[in-house]
């Protein structure tokens, strides 16, 4: 059984949610649609097994899975899988736009794996089971809350696997960067959010946190900018915010300039913050802020 949730799929009942999968030939469902301006191909493909014999092997060790399991990987079909005939797995296919990952560190890891019946996985897995009994045609909308939902359990849930898996750091550096991170977290919208201040309250020198950050292949500014502009492309998308300014909503998050914060946003993601509440808007037939 898949933990705390429904008992294995029927043939009949599997093979009907095998066919509503919207891309036709994959087999995949998609969480949300790629929104414009973005690559299609640019995605993290879960798979959700069902039931039935199937193991997985990575960086050369064998793991058997269990009904309930997550693999996520770039492809739609995970490495070094093995199943036998009688195996079942459900696939789904998310943007990395909505999820704030790069499908490159995903891919140096081999692929990524979460058991369905602890922590994040066991929330990722019910909800991503949820979301694939629901009709083909309402399930990729951005207006779709379930929808939404999934993809921000799966982005907590890959972010939390790839810090597990993350072997450049030792493990106090890895712990210290968990740390600043979760501090940026807890004050993006503050405007005076920079590295002194980031230092100053872990006890470190700016030249150390620089240098945390740029082992992990970034940089200060480059991952809070990055985490600002998530907070804002997900509050422009929710309905409950849809009468709320862009400039209200940048400032909110500790943009100063609407005229730089609609640059980097662009950059970020290929459409205007307006674009992006337009066509969330129009997803689900509500009316953006003029």
């Amino acid at each position: 059984m898949i933990p705390s949730g429904p008992s294995p799929l029927p043939e009949t009942q599997y093979h009907q949610l095998d066919r509503t999968a919207p891309d036709g030939g994959s087999g995949c469902i998609d969480i949300l649609s790629p929104p414009p301006g973005t690559d299609p191909e640019d995605c993290l493909y879960i798979t959700l097994h069902v039931h039935g014999a199937a193991s997985v092997r990575r960086h050369g060790v064998g793991t058997v899975l269990a009904p309930g399991d997550l693999l996520i990987g770039t492809t739609v079909h995970p490495a070094g899988l093995l199943k036998d005939a009688e195996c079942r797995m459900l696939r789904f296919r998310v943007p990395c736009f909505y999820l704030g990952v790069r499908p490159g560190d995903v891919r140096r890891t081999g692929g990524l794996m979460a058991r369905g019946n602890e922590g994040i996985g066991s929330l990722a897995s019910q909800v991503l089971w949820t979301l694939a009994t629901q009709a083909g045609a309402d399930r990729a909308r951005p207006g779709n809350h379930l929808a939404r939902s999934a993809s921000e359990i799966v982005a907590i849930l890959v972010t939390d696997l790839l810090e597990r898996e993350n072997p450049e750091h030792p493990t106090g550096s890895a712990e210290l960067l968990s740390r600043i991170r979760a501090h940026i977290e807890e004050n993006l919208a503050d405007p005076d959010l920079a590295p002194e201040a980031i230092a100053r309250s872990q006890h470190i020198s700016v030249r150390y946190l620089h240098k945390l950050f740029q082992q992990d292949g970034t940089t200060v500014g480059q991952w809070v900018r990055q985490r600002r502009l998530d907070a804002c492309r997900r509050e422009l998308e929710r309905p409950s915010r849809r009468q709320t300014s862009v400039s209200a909503v940048a400032h909110r998050w500790g943009f100063v300039s609407h005229s730089h914060f609609s640059r980097a946003f662009r950059d970020a993601y290929g459409v205007s913050p307006r674009e992006w509440q337009a066509y969330a808007a129009q997803a689900d037939g509500r009316s953006p802020a003029s």
